[in-house]
């Protein structure tokens, strides 16, 4: 009991100093400033380059938005990280090899011996499938919903919005995800590399832009190229190259993910145009769980049934029934569901949206931005009173 202690004390104790370092010394591995250069990135995106012109820049809740992401993805995230994670993991072993006689779980891990950029692949496949199904579950489970309202309570869409959410889910996701991910041997060097990877797709997801998929092909081409042509991440298959060979292999990546990946873009991976829909106030009425619910990766709701874009989502309505009453300030978002206790509201205005199961095509593809509905859709007209997940939802309760 004493050594879990320490390492739990340690933690703590050594995230004070760790703050402070990554503060004061900017470098490539510095979480801080990856978060600070990859938000400026975005700001800048969408004050030149925006999907909804109309919307306000600074879009409605950004300061809010703001002061999460450094909440979420600091102050809280990686502490649990550091310490409490640290002491389940080491606890989980121990009780591993007190029940099988001294069988190490880590020790033959095949993933020990595997190259580096195996290990960092196989790491981001298995988190983003974990965390698509801890996704669907915060929608699934009503006591969970209560807490997942906070991401959804955004009503104007923009790149901040992704580290929008409440605490519990810090718990529920970190407590799923990074114990398999640790049990794997994704180390923390691992998980920085994968972490800031889903980072910037998750606010590209969120931000208020619109790129062809050619575009992000030719990014993750280049991101590809960058390590073949470098031999970066064990990768040593033009080891010797002058700088005009590294030149070239990249520029063959690059193309190549234009070309050949960039027609699947919006099929392999998250996008604005899909994501938009996952935020949608209103909900097919056969899937009143909700739609759309990958973090990085798409094709998780291909392949389970659960992708739905009907049309381009530009101007669609953002949030959930009963968002009017949702607590807008960060102190009593974090109480909501836990001190703050949820009571019944019915929703009074119709479902304007079709059924998946009415659509020829429930998926158009590619996802356009032309922002036309199509001409053959005709909206399911939902009796206002009719109480299902998708027409009773939760508001706070005015006291606590």
């Amino acid at each position: 009991m004493d050594r879990y202690w320490e390492i739990f004390v340690n933690g703590y104790t050594g995230y004070a100093r760790y703050m402070w370092h990554e503060i004061t010394h900017p470098s490539w591995h510095n979480y801080f400033y990856w978060l600070i250069g990859v938000s400026l990135i975005f700001f800048v995106l969408e004050v030149v380059i925006p999907w909804r012109k109309n919307q306000p820049i600074p879009r409605k809740d950004f300061w809010l938005d703001a002061f999460y992401m450094f909440f979420n993805f600091f102050l809280f995230s990686l502490v649990i990280y550091n310490a409490a994670s640290d002491v389940v993991v080491n606890l989980f072993n121990d009780a591993i090899k007190w029940l099988s006689g001294g069988f190490n779980l880590q020790a033959v891990n095949p993933l020990r011996t595997w190259p580096y950029w195996a290990v960092l692949l196989v790491g981001f496949v298995v988190r983003d499938f974990i965390q698509w199904w801890t996704h669907r579950l915060l929608h699934a489970s009503e006591w969970l919903w209560q807490f997942h309202k906070v991401h959804h309570s955004v009503e104007q869409m923009g790149f901040a919005a992704h580290l929008r959410y409440h605490w519990m889910e810090n718990v529920v996701y970190r407590t799923i995800e990074y114990i398999p991910l640790a049990l794997l041997g994704i180390g923390l060097y691992d998980f920085f590399v994968i972490h800031i990877f889903a980072l910037t797709w998750g606010h590209f997801n969120h931000a208020n832009i619109s790129v062809d998929g050619r575009v992000t092909g030719g990014i993750v081409g280049a991101l590809i190229g960058i390590v073949l042509s470098q031999g970066l991440l064990d990768v040593q298959l033009f080891d010797g190259l002058t700088v005009a060979g590294q030149l070239g292999v990249w520029g063959v990546s690059v193309a190549a993910g234009v070309w050949l990946l960039g027609p699947f873009m919006k099929v392999l991976f998250n996008s604005p145009e899909m994501h938009i829909w996952h935020h949608s106030y209103d909900l097919p009425p056969d899937m009143p769980k909700g739609i759309n619910f990958g973090l990085t990766l798409a094709i998780w709701d291909y392949l389970f049934g659960t992708a739905y874009v009907p049309w381009c989502g530009r101007d669609i309505r953002l949030g959930f029934p009963g968002v009017e009453q949702f607590p807008k300030d960060f102190v009593h978002q974090n109480l909501y569901g836990i001190w703050l206790q949820p009571k019944e509201e019915i929703r009074l205005t119709p479902n304007p949206l079709p059924l998946k199961a009415s659509l020829k095509q429930p998926v158009h593809l590619p996802v356009d931005t032309t922002c036309e509905a199509p001409s053959d859709v005709q909206p399911q007209q939902t009796n206002p009173k009719e109480q299902s997940r998708s027409d009773v939802h939760q508001s706070v309760d005015s006291t606590i």
